[in-house]
């Protein structure tokens, strides 16, 4: 019996338009957009002193939907991918997906209409997305006795931590929003110390074994516990007394501790492969980032001002691309080389978040134009990797497998 015509008509969209056929898919397109998006929204709220947030300063907002908006759909992307690969089960498609990125949707209309709906909606729209994430990831995790389930517990924080930046919009109060906006910033700092601990020499291992090279890698155990020590006590300090004496000391222990860490990955043979190197970039901002934090708060030096951004739009933004643009592509069935656009991204991208950290000092009299090129280029940045990548996390895999 041969099926309704209308029948292979849907049978064959479903493969085409394969959106929902896997965690990373529509995350990873979401983070792009929302990179993509924020930013040049953003410069105008600047230029223009516009208030989005009621009677917080408009740079919370910017702040939030990088985090909350950006940051948050790229660790969904990489959760939902991970844990079938971490628990062997089945990979997360169609209807817990469609739940998930309607939350996600859902937060950031909510944020961007603050103050034109009542404040519950906008607060079960926000905070909706988080819980609904650790539900899909929990039953997988906990069959499978899988070392990896504090990731749940990062998200939880994550989410209490959104609670509290919500209270302080709702009280109009600076200083919680400002420790809240610190401490999500310092707990997806250690994830991506984590996360990016394991990946990053994980792959360079994989790539110099590939390309013959007999470099093996260092490895020490008091430097991996110094670090990931140093990063959670860096969190516990900022919450408490941010921006104080003891926070700088320790800023300064984590970069070297980063450092050292960073130095026995071979980061210099990685340079030519551009879908390598840029993991290497987007870690070296840590170490980077850590210590111009140290430097601003113990000599309050004004080419240090913008180490907070060394550690957002540097780690967070280098490392989301450089994961997303991997991790696509081998979950797609495609060979993991990026094209000449997407090595123009990663440089893009670089040089955006160098003019963003260093051009103000440098070039003071001209902020708004350095913040402007800035923008720019992170926007191109995320505008090359939406043109590349868009098809694949929509379209089949290549090899025709599902997912």
């Amino acid at each position: 019996m041969h099926s309704p015509p209308t029948a292979d008509v849907t049978q064959a969209f479903t493969i085409r338009f394969s959106l929902f056929q896997y965690g990373f898919r529509p995350f990873f397109l979401a983070a792009g957009l929302a990179a993509f998006a924020l930013v040049p929204v953003w410069l105008y709220v600047f230029v223009h002193h516009a208030v989005p947030l009621g009677t917080l300063p408009p740079m919370y907002w910017h702040a939030h939907e990088m985090l909350f908006g950006f940051v948050a759909a790229a660790v969904a992307g990489f959760l939902l991918t991970a844990v079938p690969s971490w628990t062997g089960s089945r990979g997360f498609a169609g209807r817990p997906l469609y739940l998930l990125t309607g939350a996600w949707l859902a937060g950031r209309f909510a944020m961007a209409l603050v103050g034109h709906f009542p404040f519950w909606l906008i607060a079960v729209a926000e905070l909706s997305l988080l819980p609904l994430l650790v539900a899909t990831l929990a039953p997988p995790l906990f069959r499978s006795e899988n070392g990896n389930r504090p990731m749940l517990v990062v998200l939880g924080v994550l989410w209490l931590i959104d609670v509290a930046f919500l209270t302080a919009l709702q009280l109009g109060d600076v200083v919680l929003a400002s420790r809240a906006m610190t401490l999500a910033i310092n707990v997806v700092l250690i994830l991506v110390t984590v996360i990016g601990g394991r990946i990053v020499p994980a792959f360079t291992a994989n790539a110099l074994r590939r390309s013959g090279e007999q470099v093996s890698l260092i490895k020490r155990g008091w430097v991996e516990k110094t670090t990931i020590g140093a990063m959670l006590a860096i969190a516990i300090v900022d919450a408490i007394t941010p921006n104080g004496y003891l926070s700088a000391i320790l800023a300064a222990i984590a970069a070297a501790a980063h450092a050292i860490r960073l130095s026995g990955w071979r980061s210099f043979k990685t340079r030519g492969e551009s879908i390598l190197w840029i993991l290497h970039v987007g870690y070296a901002w840590l170490p980077i980032g850590l210590a111009l934090k140290a430097c601003f708060l113990l000599g309050n030096y004004d080419w240090a001002s913008k180490w907070q951004h060394a550690l957002t739009a540097g780690v967070f933004g280098t490392m989301v691309l450089a994961v997303m643009t991997r991790a696509s592509l081998g979950h797609t069935g495609r060979p993991l080389v990026v094209t000449r656009a997407v090595t123009w991204a990663y440089v893009l991208l670089t040089l955006s978040v160098c003019a963003r950290v260093f051009g103000g000092a440098l070039w003071s009299q001209h902020y708004v134009t350095v913040l402007s090129v800035s923008g720019i280029a992170w926007m191109l940045a995320f505008f090359l990797f939406l043109v590349v990548y868009a098809p694949i996390l929509i379209g089949p895999r290549a090899d025709g497998k599902a997912g």
